[in-house]
């Protein structure tokens, strides 16, 4: 149990069975009346983000999330099979808990884990992989005032936009939140 006093970004609180990552708060202290905490909270495992208001000085429980390192092994039907870099424990996430994070893993690729009694609640992946271009068109100079885009596919199969410069097989760096191209690979 910790009080409304104690909320901080990221922390895990269980709020009628369900569980609930505090995205953003902020302590309010009106004119009038008692302070209050307003937090934006973002469900653990929909994505839902509500906003929620708490008395200060409020009792919430908070939720123990233990988040391993681990290293992806390969997909298994619907779920994909991680192994504890520590303690070589294999388990399997289900594919709904991994989300997009899909379409940037790689087999043997390390990535943060979430779990809360036992049971994988969310994986993190690093803010930017490096992956290798497995096609794009060719690209065409002219028609065009600045510089251009094109689809291409990356070894996971996922499709980004990149600059016409870039050919098959050139490895480039993309970022996972939003599956933006950040640059080339050295």
């Amino acid at each position: 149990m910790a009080t409304t006093n104690d909320l901080k970004n990221g922390t895990v609180l269980n709020l009628d069975g369900q569980l609930w990552t505090v995205l953003d708060f902020q302590h309010v202290k009106p004119g009038k009346g008692g302070a209050f905490v307003r937090t934006k909270l973002k469900h653990v495992l929909s994505g839902k983000v509500v906003d929620k208001t708490f008395n200060a000085g409020v009792k919430v429980e908070t939720a123990n999330v233990d988040k391993r390192e681990m290293t992806y092994l390969y997909r298994d039907a619907d779920a994909f099979v991680v192994m504890d870099t520590q303690s070589y424990e294999q388990i399997h996430v289900p594919a709904e808990t991994v989300g997009d994070a899909e379409n940037y893993l790689l087999e043997n690729q390390d990535i943060t884990v979430g779990l809360h009694e036992g049971n994988p609640l969310f994986v993190e992946l690093p803010p930017s992989v490096v992956l290798t271009i497995e096609y794009t068109e060719p690209g065409v100079q002219g028609d065009r005032s600045t510089g251009g885009n094109k689809p291409a596919r990356l070894e996971t199969g996922h499709e980004i936009a990149v600059p016409l410069f870039i050919t098959n097989g050139e490895k480039v760096k993309v970022d996972t939140r939003d599956g933006s191209y950040l640059g080339r690979a050295s």
